[in-house]
């Protein structure tokens, strides 16, 4: 009676398909994707094996001729260089606080979800306005955080650090590449370890209470039971920001625009500056679609893991 009733009304039919539901709700995610994201890379690997710019927009192929250009110049084989020195130093301190800090929120204190909203603000805060923030932080001359230091006598006549009044943050080859690691891992950390605390919530109470039985103590607990079961998890929360900050060029953008020289400039900057401001779309494009093939491999490789270490 039923499927007499499914043939007399297609639309029943299709509403009791699985699959066909399971591609309804798929496609306009699928389309979103295809229409943010497809297009403009395929239009941009187009444009790398092309002459194309601002004023010629006729897509010549000139096949490899502005990899081998983008390769040979000594400012980007830089710029590639702090982009990765960029990622895996915060990638490396962002694992370490967020493991730390996922694990003092999923703990029960006074004030735990007061603690929780302030944590996130740096995450949820829109990156220009935080990044503008931090520019002031790090002013030459107005710097909160060089009042502290002369102020405690870090800085000073007999300072620890020196007589000036001032670092010059973002001015010095150092520390402005400090400066912008911190801000990105100042960014980053919250996301991280909400993605932790949710894996760390998702351990089955019963393996916690049985570990307590055999009289395990917190380190054991943590590093025999907790990490091992959110490896996965860990894996994905990492590779997700590694690819985030390996495109992303707003921090750098609004604290030094790449300065000074060359030592805060990284790959999305510099092709923005190329492709964008320069006008030359080909080479910009190239430069950003230089990496595409590492963070392939690298999300191949982290796939992998994560689904080997997956505790079945």
């Amino acid at each position: 009676m039923a499927s007499v009733t499914g043939l007399s009304n297609p639309r029943a039919y299709l509403l009791d398909n699985r699959r066909f539901v399971g591609i309804m709700f798929l496609l306009p995610a699928l389309v979103y994707i295809l229409l943010l994201v497809g297009f403009p890379f395929l239009l941009a690997i187009a444009f790398g094996f092309s002459d194309v710019t601002v004023g010629n927009t006729d897509l010549s192929f000139v096949g490899f001729r502005n990899y081998e250009a983008v390769w040979e110049n000594n400012i980007f084989r830089q710029v590639f260089g702090n982009t990765v020195m960029f990622t895996l130093v915060s990638q490396f301190f962002i694992l370490i606080f967020a493991n730390i800090l996922a694990i003092i929120f999923t703990q029960e204190f006074t004030g735990k979800w007061f603690a929780r909203f302030i944590f996130i603000l740096p995450w949820a805060t829109p990156v220009s306005l935080a990044a503008i923030g931090w520019l002031y932080m790090f002013d030459t001359k107005l710097s909160p955080v060089d009042y502290l230091l002369l102020q405690t006598g870090f800085l000073g006549p007999d300072g620890v650090w020196g007589p000036g009044r001032n670092l010059l943050w973002l001015a010095r080859p150092a520390l402005s590449q400090v400066s912008v690691i911190f801000v990105q891992v100042w960014r980053m950390t919250p996301l991280a370890t909400v993605i932790l605390m949710a894996g760390l919530s998702s351990i089955p109470t019963d393996i916690l209470d049985q570990a307590e039985v055999d009289g395990s103590r917190f380190m054991r607990t943590l590093l025999q039971i907790k990490l091992p079961l959110i490896l996965p998890i860990m894996v994905i929360a990492l590779l997700f920001s590694m690819i985030t900050m390996f495109g992303d060029m707003t921090v750098v953008y609004l604290l030094t625009r790449g300065g000074p020289i060359d030592y805060t400039r990284i790959l999305g900057l510099y092709s923005f500056q190329i492709g964008i401001e320069g006008g030359n779309l080909a080479q910009g494009a190239a430069m950003a679609l230089f990496a595409f093939p590492l963070l392939l491999a690298l999300a191949i490789v982290m796939l992998r893991v994560a689904s080997r270490a997956e505790v079945r």
